[in-house]
């Protein structure tokens, strides 16, 4: 009888085991909450002049000169913090965000490039992007220096290895363009007057006219913005005609604080 008790003992003391573990098996873990960071991108200056970098590149088309940087950068420093490396696909663009990928088209040859942004530049008038010396290869630029390209926002691409010295790159392009609340940076001046002479002249052709200070290295510059946008393109466009009309600085900003 003993050992019967003891067995019966033993069985049950088995099943509360299993029972506890099993149950503890069906309580489903907390997951834990996602935090998700805001982060601000910051204006930055070169040269006297102010560069507003874009919360988003999601849409972003843009017509112009590409230039090219070499062994006099390499493993430098970028804006990113990364280490330019000239024989990676990479390239500087004044306002997009770090990380963005774009395809890069020559439009007398048709071909083309995607290089990930991790530098800011160039600061030359007319160009709106340096390639990595690599990326200026591909594309046949060497020699020339420049080339009148197409930028295009993508989402990162996958490479797809290929027999072929040309890397083959399946593109996942964006959906649709870029809104928001955009304006027009026509100029910045150091002296209020002459900020306030540009925008009367302004005042004829648009509606919305405003001058915003900002300080940059220890001195006050007046900023001229024009017109409100919802949609990026659209701004570009208008920026078109405005550097056209003898403003050839005019360039879009993202609106601040929308």
């Amino acid at each position: 009888m003993k050992v019967e008790g003891a067995r019966v003992r033993i069985l049950m003391l088995s099943l509360m085991i299993c029972t506890a573990v099993f149950s503890c098996a069906t309580i489903p873990a907390k997951k834990k909450e996602k935090r998700t960071v805001k982060t601000k991108v910051k204006p930055y200056c070169v040269q006297d002049q102010c560069y507003f970098p874009l919360p988003s590149a999601e849409g972003y088309v843009e017509e112009g000169y590409a230039s090219w940087y070499g062994p006099e950068f390499h493993r430098k420093r970028t804006a990113s913090g990364e280490p330019y490396d000239m024989n990676a696909m990479t390239a500087a663009h004044k306002t997009l965000p770090f990380g963005t990928y774009v395809k890069v088209t020559r439009l007398d040859s048709g071909k083309w490039v995607i290089v990930r942004i991790n530098d800011r530049g160039p600061f030359v008038r007319g160009r709106i992007i340096d390639l990595s010396r690599r990326a200026a290869k591909e594309l046949g630029m060497l020699n020339d220096g420049i080339a009148k390209v197409r930028i295009e926002a993508v989402q990162p691409a996958t490479l797809i290895p290929y027999a072929s010295l040309q890397p083959i790159w399946e593109l996942q392009p964006v959906p649709s363009f870029r809104t928001g609340e955009f304006e027009i940076q026509v100029g910045a001046f150091l002296l209020r007057d002459n900020a306030e002479r540009l925008r009367s002249r302004l005042k004829g052709s648009y509606d919305y006219v405003v001058i915003v200070p900002f300080e940059c290295s220890g001195r006050i510059f007046y900023r001229v913005r024009v017109g409100l946008f919802k949609d990026l393109v659209e701004a570009e466009r208008e920026a078109e005609k405005i550097r056209r009309r003898g403003f050839p600085d005019a360039f879009v900003i993202a609106r601040e604080g929308a």
